[in-house]
């Protein structure tokens, strides 16, 4: 993630300030009122369809006794201004992804993403299992937060570029936007990292501001249209094995909800999450098709000395926070260090073995 700060601190607290009193979820007659700030336009495929599916779920299950009201980036607040929304009362909860919110806490990449980490599967794995979830729960309470995960993308691409990566000198003056520990990585590798909402992405690589870009994979990649100013495709996405999205509440209003809201609310992020995931899995080869056969769009493999210098500048910036000064984010790298060495024993003999013999030249079908 690009080190300037994410939140520009006069804009954001005035926006916070003069929303936060018409924020105060409304309750009549046991039936409550929330706005959800999210980090995507209104209704982005993907993201933002999924944010509005959620509400209206909780809506139904709970009989209009939660109504949740889903407002895209910029219509409350800026994308990357939806945290202070929340904790500062301007909103009642948000649809985001927790790394872009490492400027409070490098500990919440974990529950994001990081590169070469970990794929959809094994992330749950350790958040459900592995004790991901309570250390992403203590993570939040220094800020009146809970958090539950809300979906993933799957592995991503590797972004659109404007030239060919051959070696890893053609990284060097590069300026892409890329955000999240993936970003750190590749700027020691001399590439200029920037981090942009998705809503600014296309203007920024049209006018030459950036040269590159990753987002997510071909279902929302093809949305904006990135095909139409940048020529190359590069996979794979290492910077972002398994992006989980996150579905994050005021806390506080949270626990004063009825207990059976609170388990549907609980239940129906479950729900969505996996619709979410699969929608993901499912559109992204029809999209990709889309993108090389109508599109022209030329995918590229990174060289296999690209990956391999990404790999070591991403060891080094997940080392600096495990030898950080914060012992919760200590705490955090080495569950999930942990946690990827075991699930990567297993992972290699199951399912990564069997992807390698389904390639096999064989008839089937």
């Amino acid at each position: 993630m690009e080190r300037r700060t994410f939140l520009k601190a006069a804009g954001g607290t005035a926006a916070v300030a003069a929303t936060a009193s018409l924020a105060a979820p409304a309750i009549s007659q046991n039936r409550t009122e929330w706005r959800m700030v999210t980090t995507w336009p209104k209704n982005f495929p993907g993201q933002g369809t999924s944010a509005e599916r959620l509400a209206q779920t909780i809506g139904e299950l709970t009989d209009g006794r939660l109504n949740i009201k889903v407002f895209g980036a910029g219509e409350i607040v800026p994308a990357f201004e939806s945290f202070d929304a929340v904790t500062g009362g301007a909103a009642d909860c948000m649809h985001a992804t927790p790394y872009y919110w490492q400027n409070k806490s490098k500990a919440l990449n974990f529950f994001s993403t990081v590169p070469f980490g970990m794929t959809t599967g094994e992330l749950n794995a350790w958040m459900k299992f592995g004790g991901g979830q309570e250390l992403w729960d203590r993570v939040y309470d220094g800020f009146g937060l809970k958090g539950w995960s809300a979906g993933s993308t799957g592995v991503q691409m590797g972004g659109w570029y404007n030239k060919e990566i051959n070696t890893v000198a053609d990284l060097q003056g590069l300026k892409m936007r890329i955000p999240g520990l993936g970003g750190e990585a590749l700027s020691k590798l001399g590439v200029t990292t920037i981090s942009l909402p998705v809503g600014e992405i296309f203007s920024a690589l049209q006018s030459g501001t950036i040269d590159a870009t990753e987002w997510v994979g071909p279902f929302n990649d093809l949305a904006p249209g990135f095909y139409k100013v940048a020529q190359y495709y590069y996979w794979p996405g290492m910077h972002e094995p398994g992006t989980a999205a996150e579905f994050t509440v005021d806390k506080a209003k949270f626990e004063a909800l009825p207990n059976d809201v609170q388990r549907i609310v609980a239940a129906a992020v479950g729900d969505e999450s996996e619709r979410f995931t699969a929608e993901f899995n499912y559109r992204n080869g029809g999209a990709l098709d889309v993108l090389v056969r109508e599109h022209g769009v030329q995918l590229k493999r990174f060289p296999t000395d690209v990956l391999q210098a990404w790999g070591e500048a991403s060891g080094e910036v997940i080392a600096s926070l495990r030898d950080t000064g914060d012992p919760l984010t200590k705490e955090t790298t080495e569950s999930f260090l942990k946690a990827r060495r075991e699930l990567m024993a297993w992972s290699r003999i199951g399912e990564q073995a069997f992807m390698n013999a389904r390639l096999l030249d064989y008839t089937y079908g």
